[in-house]
């Protein structure tokens, strides 16, 4: 039996409005775009609008990639994290983004959300 695993692609586009939510199934908000590392050409960050049940105003929030799984079945992304931990995330407005090629704002995002930095396995 051949048990080769072909990579689950998709477009920048589909996944950009995609609907995010917990693993208890509330509506957390959408994607509304994802930030590619040049040099290793991986999705470093989703920038996500919270709506949903957390009704975080109009701020962004850089989320991890790694934080984040794709639930094919119902086409939405599934982020693990308990509300504690969004509700105390740092968001930035449309206006004013934050430095996210900044070492020192991905190594504190990670930490954040109990993630280690996929740059460190690269060294």
């Amino acid at each position: 039996m051949n048990m080769t695993r072909h990579p689950l692609v998709l477009s920048s586009s589909s996944i950009c409005s995609d609907h995010v939510r917990n693993a208890a199934g509330e509506d957390l908000g959408k994607i509304e775009d994802l930030m590619i590392d040049l040099h290793t050409g991986r999705i470093a960050y989703a920038v996500l609008s919270f709506g949903g049940f957390l009704k975080m105003g109009n701020k962004l929030f850089a989320i991890p990639w790694e934080a984040l799984t794709v639930d094919t079945i119902k086409k939405e992304f599934v982020l693990r994290v308990d509300k504690t931990r969004l509700e105390n995330a740092t968001g930035f407005d449309k206006a004013n983004w934050p430095d996210m090629a900044d070492p020192a704002f991905g190594s504190t995002l990670y930490q954040h959300y109990g993630l280690k930095p996929y740059w460190e396995d690269a060294a």
